[in-house]
């Protein structure tokens, strides 16, 4: 089958939100065309949630951290990303879900870049795994159509993953899969803050390193969610893991500066302008940086 650039596109961030993301942004109906009102809808597709035991959980998407590194003018580097020829690798169904969550956030990473030859790998190992995990059913093929009609609105397609996250943890809440959602969405994050923490060290830029601070609560969510889990074998060594990484990010501080809102009387609208400053020292984003290195590397081999 032969790819063009819209079709790598248009599947791209399908495959993204069901193999990544396979969980549920809550409630609402299908979306064709975008309202002024939508933006609270988008801001979902910005965080993922999932329940595990009655608990919500709130895991930013590695796609917004493939956004920010884009943004911020970091040069396209293939040598970050696991390669695709890896998938026959992994034989246990804990060792294909944390690589196809690896996959989705190199998937987002290449499409973010327009890869198109890169992407075509990834898609085909993205499908392999989801298909040997009995996943592959979790999103309606009829969403390809709407991204197609709706592929000049940027806005819609966001809003559209939307839909496929809520397909997709439908899918694994009827299916009783919230071990393999749990550990897709671990290894997309893993993944997305490798990508950071490299670019960090080569750019040190401010937005990424601050990206890289605002995951401690991130982690601890990871943590709480995959605890339930954790007297399996296969999980018990990758919580300690993120258990010990976690103290790390302890040690960041967060400085709240506050500045006094604005109001437009005429629109009655008030704008909070009070912001968070992330800390982190040279020697904290090194040791973030090597563990989660680490941590990826037991993930890919």
């Amino acid at each position: 089958m032969k790819y063009n650039t819209l079709t790598i596109k248009k599947l791209s961030i399908l495959l993204i939100a069901t193999s990544i993301l396979f969980v549920g942004c809550g409630g609402g109906e299908d979306i064709e065309t975008t309202e002024a009102n939508d933006t609270e809808k988008l801001d979902s597709t910005k965080a993922t949630l999932l329940t595990v035991n009655g608990e919500i959980f709130s895991i930013p998407s590695p796609i917004q951290t493939a956004i920010l590194i884009k943004q911020v003018g970091a040069n396209y580097d293939k040598t970050l990303l696991n390669d695709p020829k890896n998938y026959s690798n992994y034989s246990t169904k804990f060792q294909k879900a944390l690589n196809l969550g690896v996959y989705g956030a190199d998937l987002g990473y290449v499409t973010m870049y327009e890869q198109t030859q890169d992407a075509i790998g990834y898609l085909a190992s993205v499908r392999k795994l989801a298909d040997e995990l009995g996943v592959s059913g979790a999103f309606d093929l009829s969403l390809v159509d709407r991204f197609e009609k709706n592929m000049g609105n940027k806005d819609t397609i966001l809003a559209l993953v939307s839909d496929a996250y809520r397909a997709s943890d439908n899918y694994l809440k009827n299916n009783e899969r919230d071990d393999l959602g749990a550990l897709v969405l671990a290894g997309g994050w893993v993944e997305s803050i490798y990508f950071a923490t490299n670019v960090a060290k080569v750019s040190k830029n401010e937005d990424v390193i601050k990206r890289i601070g605002e995951q401690k609560k991130t982690i601890e969510n990871l943590i709480k969610m995959l605890s339930p889990y954790y007297n399996n074998a296969d999980f018990t060594a990758f919580i300690d893991s993120l258990i010990d990484l976690a103290g790390d990010f302890d040690n960041i501080k967060f400085i709240y500066i506050y500045e006094k809102p604005t109001t437009d009387v005429e629109n009655k609208i008030t704008t909070i302008n009070s912001r968070t400053e992330v800390s982190i020292t040279e020697d904290q984003l090194k040791t973030i940086s090597d563990k989660i290195a680490k941590i990826r590397k037991s993930i890919v081999g």
